[in-house]
């Protein structure tokens, strides 16, 4: 299957201070750190960790909004150009991404109809009237009722305040919606709702997802294919049903162990011990090794590379048979 977003060995780097100025010294962090996965078009890549892990930070990269530092991004086989010029905004109309916070998304001054219709007027496409008939549309195709259109973000619940975020993100017919934690704002029935919504627009549209959440759970209903990242690297990535079945990576079975079950399912809890490492000061060997029970003497010294397991999923450990 071809895919229609490819990304190659991609990382971040930021030249920090450590220590109070101006004394502190010149340190180096490494926010994503070697990166790579493959989106085919009308398919669902779920990229999960604690908070930190650099997922956010690969969604911005990936639609051209922080600068790359090595690695490259590339959309239906084309790179992604220098962001700000001519033919990186030809190409952001085929990405567009809805937001986690669907109030800071939206501006209070405006209503929902002129939010809607403003990426048809920023890239000069069609008439006003044009303009007008496709943003109604929209609203028709999202589950919202012609009388928003007149609206203000304040005027309207959260869960259509994140339906106008996705409609104004399908107006350009984009191929890829980057979904930086879309439903974590929402209560849980809400979520359920917006979430059928997505897959439903998937079906209909070919829609391709870089969906990020902390709700394992969703990750898992909604994708077909899931990464787990840590401290700016992917440590596991796989078919969803066999990842959560029997995680190859400790840190992957400490996040499955946390997912909440059924008062009669039984599952032991893995409790991590300490806290994830400082990225300036990341661990020699294996990152994860301090917090690891499975951690032996070469994880301690030599990093694992993420390498393909028998049953078809890649794993960044030196262990990863024996664990799942």
């Amino acid at each position: 299957m071809t895919a229609l977003l490819e990304v190659s060995n991609l990382s971040r780097v930021y030249e920090v201070r450590r220590g109070a100025w101006p004394f502190g010294r010149q340190a180096t962090l490494h926010a994503v750190d070697g990166v790579s996965f493959e989106l085919p078009a009308g398919r669902t890549l779920g990229l999960v960790g604690e908070s930190g892990c650099g997922k956010t930070t690969t969604a911005k990269l990936v639609l051209g909004l922080v600068p790359v530092t090595g690695g490259e991004v590339r959309i239906g086989g084309e790179s992604l150009p220098a962001a700000g010029t001519p033919s990186w905004r030809a190409l952001r109309r085929r990405m567009q991404m809805v937001y986690q916070d669907p109030l800071g998304a939206l501006d209070r001054r405006l209503s929902v109809g002129r939010q809607v219709m403003e990426p048809l007027a920023i890239h000069d496409i069609g008439k006003p009237a044009e303009r007008l008939d496709k943003a109604l549309a929209m609203l028709d195709a999202v589950g919202l009722a012609q009388h928003h259109f007149d609206r203000f973000p304040h005027e309207l619940s959260g869960g259509q305040r994140q339906r106008i975020v996705l409609a104004r993100a399908l107006m350009l017919d984009p191929q890829l919606l980057v979904c930086d934690e879309p439903i974590s704002a929402l209560d849980v029935s809400i979520q359920a709702q917006v979430v059928n919504l997505l897959l439903a627009l998937q079906q209909k549209l070919g829609l391709a997802y870089l969906f990020i959440s902390h709700d394992l759970r969703m990750v898992r209903q909604v994708s077909h294919e899931v990464a787990v990242m840590y401290l700016g690297r992917i440590v596991e990535q796989g078919d969803p049903d066999r990842l959560f079945a029997t995680p190859a990576h400790p840190y992957t079975q400490a996040l499955v162990s946390a997912i909440p079950t059924h008062a009669r399912a039984k599952r032991q809890r893995v409790v991590l011990p300490g806290e994830p490492p400082n990225p300036v000061d990341r661990p020699a060997g294996c990152a994860f090794h301090p917090r690891c029970r499975h951690a032996t003497t070469r994880c301690r010294v030599e990093a694992p590379a993420l390498r393909i397991l028998a049953d078809g999923r890649r794993a960044a450990c030196h262990n990863a048979e024996q664990i799942a």
